[in-house]
């Protein structure tokens, strides 16, 4: 867990609304009474809502109450999705051959839901290069990729060369 929590004697406030062991609300109870109920129940006094006015406490056990927000904590990890940019770099004198190849993994990446950003590289006279032309060397990749499409960045120049960004349609 991220932030720490308090238990038993580390709370600070006076006055708390406790909710006990089974989940019913015990209503506005003196951090002594809430502290003499949860020893009673063999049970720690944890502060869930420190910021609540006035702060909340539950009686549960802290190992399960730890374990239950692990829990929580991944289940949130795992159904969050990050998308990426990934990156496919070619050439002006790239071959049809090994603009399929990485047509065919920047396919994958759309799939799986990824940005994709498609660079023409440019090295030394090719720079200066008509841009209708340069253009038209970056469709020939944009034109074999299988899976839907649209374009997120039109095409930039920059100073290695010319690149265009694309993401899934829905």
């Amino acid at each position: 867990m991220s932030t720490k929590v308090r238990i038993n004697e580390q709370i600070r406030a006076g006055e708390l609304r406790v909710i006990d062991g089974e989940g019913t609300n015990r209503g506005l109870l003196s951090l002594t009474e809430a502290l003499r109920l949860a020893k009673e129940s063999g049970l720690d006094l944890i502060e869930i809502s420190p910021g609540a006015t006035p702060p909340i406490a539950k009686i549960a056990d802290y190992g399960k109450f730890q374990y239950e927000q692990n829990k929580k904590q991944k289940k949130i990890k795992a159904h969050s999705h990050q998308t990426e940019i990934k990156s496919v770099q070619v050439k002006i004198g790239t071959s049809e051959h090994d603009l399929g190849i990485k047509a065919r993994s920047a396919s994958a990446w759309l799939k799986d839901g990824h940005r994709i950003k498609i660079e023409l590289f440019l090295a030394g006279r090719a720079k200066y290069m008509e841009e209708a032309f340069l253009k038209e060397r970056l469709n020939r990749i944009l034109k074999l990729i299988s899976e839907n499409y649209k374009i997120a960045e039109n095409y930039k120049r920059g100073p290695k060369g010319m690149s265009i960004v694309i993401e899934r349609s829905k």
